[in-house]
C-alpha cells in the first residue's frame, strides 16, 4: 500500500478549523500577503516616480539650454564672380549743340547836310554802350549755363550693365562685403524657432555714383529671411562703381546670402 503524502495544514487552516470560513475573515486573511505585495510594489512605483521625475525634468531643461546656447548663425557668400560676358561700349554720346550767334547787319550812316532841332537824337556813349553789351553776354551766359545743368539733372541714368571693363569693387574686397553682411544681419526669431535655413540670392544695381538702387530677390527661401537679406543689401555703404571706356556707368551685381542655423 502507497504511502500518502501527508500535508501540514497552514495556520489560516488550522485557526478557522472548527468556524465559519464563508464569514470574510478567512478570505481576507487568505488574500493578506498577496495584498501586502501588490500595496508595496504600488508603493515602490510611486516613490520612484516622485524621486526621479524631477532629476530628468531637470535633466532635460539643462540640455535644452545647452542647445540653445550652442545655436550659431553662420552666413556665407558664395559665388561671388561676375558673369564674364563681354558687351559692347556705350555709343559717344552727341555733342552739343552749337549756340547760334546772331549778328546784326551793319548799316552804315546816312550823311545830311542839314538836321533839324527836333531830328536830333540823343546817343548813348561808349561806356554805356560798351557796360550793357557786358552785361547781357553775362546774363546769357548765366542762362545758358543752368538750362545746361537742369538738362544734366533731368537726364536719365542708361540701362544697368551686367558686364563691364571694370567691374564695381566695395570698399575693401569681397572679404570686407562678407564682414559686413555678418555683422549687420539679425537672424529673424521666426524663422529660427521653425528651424527655416536656405540661401537667399539679392541682385541690385551699383549706379555710376556707387550707391545702392533696386534690390531685388532672385531666388527667396522664406518672406522673414527674404526681408531680411533685403534690408542688409538696402544698408551696404557706397561701391567703387564700374566703368565702361573710362566712364562711370551702372551695373547689375549679384550676392548670394546663406542663412545657416547650428
Amino acid at each position: 500500500m502507497a504511502k500518502e503524502k501527508l500535508r501540514a495544514p497552514a495556520f489560516d487552516d488550522i485557526v478557522f478549523e472548527l468556524r465559519n470560513k464563508e464569514y470574510g475573515a478567512y478570505k481576507l486573511r487568505k488574500r493578506y500577503s498577496r495584498n501586502m505585495l501588490i500595496a508595496l510594489f504600488i508603493g515602490l512605483v510611486i516613490l520612484c516616480s516622485a524621486v526621479i521625475g524631477p532629476f530628468i525634468n531637470a535633466k532635460a531643461a539643462e540640455r535644452s539650454r545647452t542647445m540653445r546656447k550652442e545655436t550659431q548663425v553662420e552666413i556665407q557668400l558664395e559665388n561671388l564672380d561676375q558673369p564674364t560676358e563681354q558687351v559692347a561700349p556705350p555709343p559717344p554720346p552727341p555733342p552739343p549743340p552749337t549756340e547760334a550767334v546772331t549778328q546784326a547787319r551793319y548799316a552804315p550812316p546816312v550823311v545830311v547836310d542839314t538836321l533839324k532841332p527836333e531830328e536830333v537824337v540823343q546817343l548813348m556813349t561808349a561806356d554805356q554802350a560798351i557796360e550793357t553789351v557786358v552785361d547781357a553776354d553775362v546774363t546769357a551766359i548765366q542762362i545758358i549755363e543752368e538750362v545746361k545743368e537742369e538738362v544734366a539733372e533731368e537726364e536719365p541714368e542708361p540701362e544697368p550693365f551686367v558686364v563691364v571693363e571694370e567691374m564695381p569693387m566695395f570698399p575693401g574686397g569681397d572679404a570686407e562685403l562678407l564682414a559686413y553682411i555678418s555683422a549687420h544681419t539679425q537672424y529673424p526669431e521666426a524663422a529660427k524657432e521653425n528651424n527655416i535655413q536656405g540661401r537667399v540670392i539679392v541682385r541690385f544695381c551699383v549706379t555710376s555714383k556707387g550707391t545702392v538702387s533696386q534690390v531685388s530677390v532672385l531666388k527667396g527661401v522664406d518672406p522673414d529671411l527674404d526681408a531680411e537679406a533685403v534690408r542688409v543689401v538696402t544698408t551696404l555703404p557706397a561701391f567703387k562703381p564700374g566703368k565702361q571706356g573710362g566712364k562711370p556707368v551702372p551695373v547689375w551685381y549679384m550676392v548670394p546670402i546663406t542663412f545657416t542655423l547650428k
